[in-house]
């Protein structure tokens, strides 16, 4: 699905004040994106504010040096954004994914619009711009850039150089194809350093996250002769680690590693009884299409819902799903 990117030009030339929104449990993705297009508008002369509805998570604040990044409820209150003229969502198209940040939408009568690569969307009652074969938000960004005739400075590069070196895996996903490589080099040429990002995401561990990482490799099973590997993050673990929850991202990834595994998922407690679900395939499996049983969204090979249950019935639930779609 191609964006209209006329359309999208005219939006912006209509506009002047605008806020930048991404999801909650925000990637470098999300954060990647919304800084992005901050330089993108603020180049064209637009007034800007990024407004999460979480803080960024500790191990993530290197991609925002400037501390361009507000929470509302935190920095900025609802009040603080009444002067704005337009809202812009990126990287989700769910109500859920953004968390305090749809009350403030609801509350707002300025026009919405969307930009998004994930399939499936809510009625947000926005102007949608999509390309769900785009490999990250961070490359809509990128495609913005040249629509409006922006320069690529390095302010914008290094951000959407985190964005979709991660949403690629560090361009090992099936995702990346040629035109993601021309984009990493795009990106390197605007002063893009990716030794530097790479470092400041894998190579500053946490006692906390390795003591987690442990916790998570200990538990994993296989099922369906060892095509499926499943694990799970408890509330407890992390009091007992010292890990924050933010260090769960991409835990998921390491049932992959396991040889003969098609698909994989972690279930991660987030209150009692309530889990955030994560999919991952490298195979046929869609991803997406799992996630939607159970009220969530993503891609064919990588997505996420949210279970509740005991953690016996809701393993249960959500590999019956799986071994469904596999058989």
């Amino acid at each position: 699905m191609a964006v209209n990117w006329q359309k999208f030009v005219e939006v912006i030339q209509a506009h002047s004040r605008f806020i930048l929104t991404s999801h909650i449990r925000p990637d470098c993705d999300a954060l990647g994106s919304v800084l992005g297009m901050m330089d993108v508008l603020e180049q064209l002369g637009k007034d800007v504010i990024i407004v999460n509805g979480q803080p960024t998570p500790p191990n993530l604040a290197f991609i925002d040096p400037e501390n361009r990044i507000k929470a509302i409820g935190v920095d900025v209150e609802l009040e603080d954004l009444q002067d704005r003229d337009i809202h812009m969502v990126l990287d989700t198209s769910a109500w859920a994914q953004l968390g305090p940040m749809g009350d403030v939408i609801k509350a707002m009568d300025i026009p919405l619009v969307v930009v998004d690569h994930h399939q499936g969307e809510d009625d947000l009652g926005a102007t949608f711009f999509k390309d769900t074969t785009a490999e990250a938000a961070g490359k809509l960004v990128a495609d913005a850039a040249d629509a409006l005739g922006v320069a690529w400075t390095a302010r914008m590069a290094r951000p959407l150089f985190a964005a979709v070196a991660t949403d690629t895996g560090w361009f090992r996903f099936g995702s990346a194809g040629s035109g993601t490589y021309e984009l990493g080099s795009r990106l390197v040429t605007a002063g893009a350093n990716p030794a530097e990002i790479y470092g400041e995401l894998y190579e500053q561990e946490t006692l906390g996250r390795l003591r987690l990482r442990g916790t998570v490799l200990e538990r994993i099973r296989v099922e369906l002769a060892g095509r499926i590997a499943h694990t799970y993050i408890g509330l407890e673990d992390f009091e007992n680690t010292g890990a924050l929850p933010t260090d769960t991202e991409d835990l998921v990834n390491l049932c992959l590693t396991i040889k003969g595994t098609d698909a994989a998922l972690i279930l991660v407690e987030q209150t009692p009884d309530v889990y955030k679900v994560s999919f991952r395939s490298r195979c046929d499996l869609d991803c997406s299409e799992l996630a939607r049983q159970f009220g969530g969204g993503g891609h064919k090979a990588a997505a996420g819902a949210g279970i509740q249950g005991s953690l016996e019935d809701c393993q249960r639930r959500l590999l019956d799903a799986m071994i469904a779609k596999l058989q």
